[in-house]
């Protein structure tokens, strides 16, 4: 616990710090744009809060490697091989100019860079008729990181409100914490532990409030983090099944797939646009305000009133996912029964199926 006590304290240190001495920066760091279909702020807040947690986590890195070498060594390489994507992201909370393409090359290569520092090769999915592919090395490393990638981007795509990222990270964390406990894997528990703490001394300043928020850049470090660990994990606990990694990791990643699928075959426009339909900003329009329709409560607004509907949802994959880590089929059965009721459920907003929908 004192690495993730290490990483809470540094990152809600400098978090706070920014927030307190944000007119001296606002100009670079804040957010003035109030008018986008993603945007649901009304004063300039600061988009750099992925510093707190970046920094958090390596100072938390340095501090294990007096104590225990190895599980340091391996969370200082995660935070090594994810730079890239974070100041990637970074430098696109901070300019406004940096291409969708670029991004996604600054990823692929933190992806890549762990591929080859850490090992992260998804060496199986348990799905007998696809295994075979799995023996060609070049399929396996860019599978591998397609799927970080892939991962990366879908946390920042689902960072539209506040503490919505930071918990839905959190406890994605703590499943993969627990699992390895399960399975005597100390250096991830301490990786997972640690990543908690730096995103929680965020997470406080973030929600309910808003008085900073995560950026690019700290969405990509934390989505970038979560699916090396999740690899990490399937690859040092054989026992613990490839799908589990995909269960805790579903509501992102199907919230990326079907926003795709959406945008490109519904709405004829490029899957890199963005777009006010996201399942999230649903919630924010026509449900979180159904909470409590009459209050003027800035303190919880309906942008704060939103997130816990995507937490619980959230969690209803990673519980299950929890208790049956090493059941392939039930793992699958259960995400498809996810993305079912996904589908389910943004039609069902969309088209006002919600009776009581119709009265917010």
């Amino acid at each position: 616990m004192l690495a993730s006590f290490i990483a809470f304290i540094t990152s809600c240190l400098i978090t706070v710090l920014v927030v307190r001495y944000k007119y001296k920066h606002e100009s670079l760091t804040s957010d003035f744009d109030f008018d986008g279909p993603q945007k649901f702020h009304t004063v300039a807040v600061p988009r750099v809060g992925g510093l707190g947690v970046f920094v958090g986590v390596l100072v938390s890195a340095l501090a294990r490697l007096t104590q225990d070498f190895d599980s340091g060594l391996i969370l200082l390489e995660v935070v090594f091989c994810g730079f890239t994507a974070y100041m990637v992201g970074t430098l696109e909370d901070l300019t406004k100019k940096v291409s969708p393409k670029v991004r996604i090359i600054g990823c692929f290569i933190s992806a890549l860079t762990a591929y080859l520092i850490l090992g992260t090769q998804v060496k199986s999915i348990d799905i007998l008729w696809i295994e075979p592919i799995f023996s060609i090395p070049i399929i396996v490393a860019l599978l591998s990181c397609f799927m970080i990638v892939g991962l990366t981007n879908a946390y920042n795509i689902i960072d539209g409100f506040n503490g919505l990222v930071c918990m839905v990270a959190i406890i994605t964390l703590s499943a993969i914490a627990y699992v390895a406990f399960r399975n005597n894997d100390s250096a991830i528990v301490f990786v997972g532990v640690a990543l908690i703490g730096g995103i929680f001394g965020f997470f406080v300043w973030n929600y309910p409030r808003g008085l900073i928020f995560l950026g690019d850049g700290g969405a990509y470090f934390i989505g970038f983090s979560i699916g090396v660990i999740s690899i990490l994990l399937t690859v040092r606990n054989p026992n613990v099944s490839p799908w589990f990694a995909f269960l805790i990791n579903i509501y992102p990643i199907f919230e990326t797939l079907f926003s795709i699928w959406r945008k490109k075959f519904i709405k004829k426009m490029s899957p890199s646009m963005p777009d006010g339909v996201h399942l999230h900003m649903l919630i924010y329009g026509r449900i979180a305000k159904w909470v409590n329709p009459k209050s003027k409560n800035s303190y919880f607004s309906s942008n704060a009133r939103t997130s816990p509907f995507l937490w619980f949802l959230s969690s209803l994959a990673v519980f299950p996912a929890v208790i049956f880590w090493n059941n392939t089929l039930f793992l699958q059965i259960a995400g498809l029964v996810f993305c079912l009721s996904y589908v389910y459920l943004y039609r069902s907003i969309v088209k006002f199926k919600i009776q009581w929908l119709i009265k917010v």
